[in-house]
């Protein structure tokens, strides 16, 4: 079975999709609630920046015996990042609102953004997400593979009450980001409203919970990030393979579909579409998927993961010496991801590659993003010293 491609929405440490044009009402093509179970409770969004209790004990306790003679957004930024306060942890496994990530101390590049937000907003700071032009980045969960940008957070000054209003001062902002990123990308940056980084919540959430099995609670939260900004074109094509996963291949063709209008060019959604007519065993639908296919061809002809699953065939078949190159190809072009050096060290040790092997697992473990990879990678990279040291003694 080929691997369906979502979105995800990450913010901060890595991405998100961009800016949605101008709002426009969304396709009523695409919902078709009668094919799920409708959901124990309405999907919510007010939770999502909400400040919980212990969020403003953690304010007043750090810094707000200091607001009135330091940059608040400093001492906000300072408060949350510093190793020696807060500590934060990584992990992208799951998307947490605000006071979920704080609680947890916890939270993938999403979560960690709208808590952040959240906190600047509560000190009465001006918050601007923005949309930064990099290069997406890749990951996978079984058969599902997630693509994502990069957004990051502009702080302003405080707003200053003038009688009835408010004066607002983005002038000199201080930017939130942990990536490098290069001086005509930040330049280039683009205004995100808040309306797209809730529609990218609920598309992030609706993914993990397509993952996990939970395909009516997944058309929900879809459902909802197309109504929440109907602009927002990812949250079609994550609702498209709901449905596919659902066994509603008409139904995922016509979401499909009006995400190609919108965006022709669109590679994610050329494959998922696609997949979508292949499946259904129509020759029509068949001979418009070779179309799509050769045109996919021309647009990207070494997809991601291109490599990476010719080396685990190569793996399977047991020719880990083609299997090693494959995910040499693949760690060349994309160096910090995580299951990439992982299939490279176990190509590696089966070629009796031990010391590479280890190499290879420590970069694994050092570019995981969530406590489940880290404890495996962990497990392995003893494993293999424990080979490295038994070698060595004989």
């Amino acid at each position: 079975m080929q691997p369906w491609t979502l979105a995800l929405c990450a913010a901060l440490l890595c991405g998100c999709a961009g800016p949605s044009p101008t709002p426009r009402a969304a396709a009523p093509m695409v919902f078709h609630d009668q094919l799920f179970q409708p959901p124990a409770v309405p999907v919510d969004t007010a939770h999502i920046f909400a400040v919980s209790p212990a969020m403003r004990d953690y304010l007043s306790r750090e810094i707000g015996h200091s607001l009135s003679h330091k940059d608040p957004r400093r001492e906000l930024f300072d408060a949350l990042y510093r190793k020696d306060r807060l500590q934060l942890e990584y992990d992208s496994a799951i998307t947490r609102d605000a006071a979920q990530t704080f609680a947890a101390r916890a939270g993938n590049c999403l979560s960690l953004a709208i808590m952040t937000a959240a906190l600047a907003r509560e000190l009465n700071l001006v918050v601007q997400f923005q949309q930064v032009e990099v290069d997406e980045s890749w990951s996978r969960a079984g058969d599902l593979y997630f693509a994502s940008n990069h957004v990051n957070l502009a702080l302003g000054r405080q707003r200053l009450s003038h009688g009835e209003g408010y004066s607002v001062d983005m002038s000199n902002s201080l930017t939130v980001d942990f990536i490098p990123i290069p001086p005509k990308a930040r330049e280039n940056a683009k205004p995100l409203e808040e309306q797209t980084i809730v529609a990218m919540y609920l598309n992030n959430r609706a993914a993990e919970l397509l993952s996990q099995g939970k395909l009516d609670e997944a058309y929900w939260s879809a459902r909802k990030a197309v109504e929440q900004d109907p602009g927002f074109l990812h949250a079609y094509n994550t609702l498209a393979v709901v449905y596919q996963h659902h066994g509603n291949l008409g139904e995922a063709e016509q979401a499909l579909r009006y995400a190609i209008s919108q965006s022709p060019a669109n590679t994610i959604v050329i494959s998922n579409l696609a997949q979508a007519l292949e499946a259904q065993h129509q020759p029509d639908k068949q001979a418009e998927a070779d179309r799509l296919r050769a045109r996919l061809a021309l647009l990207e002809p070494e997809p991601p993961f291109h490599f990476f699953n010719l080396g685990q065939e190569a793996m399977r078949a047991g020719d880990y010496r083609r299997a090693r190159d494959l995910f040499a190809r693949e760690v060349e072009r994309v160096p910090d991801y995580h299951e990439f050096h992982f299939w490279l060290a176990l190509a590696n040790y089966q070629l009796g590659n031990l010391a590479e092997a280890d190499v290879h697992m420590v970069k694994a473990l050092a570019n995981s993003t969530t406590r489940g990879d880290h404890d495996l990678y962990s497990a392995k990279l003893d494993r293999i010293r424990a080979y490295e040291a038994h070698a060595a003694g004989k």
